[in-house]
């Protein structure tokens, strides 16, 4: 019984694509582990931009501090 946590940044995902994340997570199971749809779940965590880092701020500031410096 797969379980899959998909952790994006709760900015601008659709719940379309949240559905094309659970679809194509669960095909891809089944194709390369031969999993059962019906034994898969895929969880999406949708987590504030201020609860996740990357070089050592959390991204509101990086992508603030990328944008200030033109990069």
């Amino acid at each position: 019984m797969p379980y899959v946590n998909i952790k994006v940044t709760d900015t601008g995902v659709t719940d379309e694509q949240k559905s094309r994340l659970i679809a194509g997570v669960t095909s891809l199971l089944q194709e390369v582990l031969d999993k059962h749809p019906d034994s898969t779940y895929v969880v999406i965590d949708e987590v504030p931009l201020r609860n996740w880092g990357v070089g050592g701020v959390d991204v509101a500031e990086y992508a603030a501090r990328k944008a200030a410096s033109g990069s």
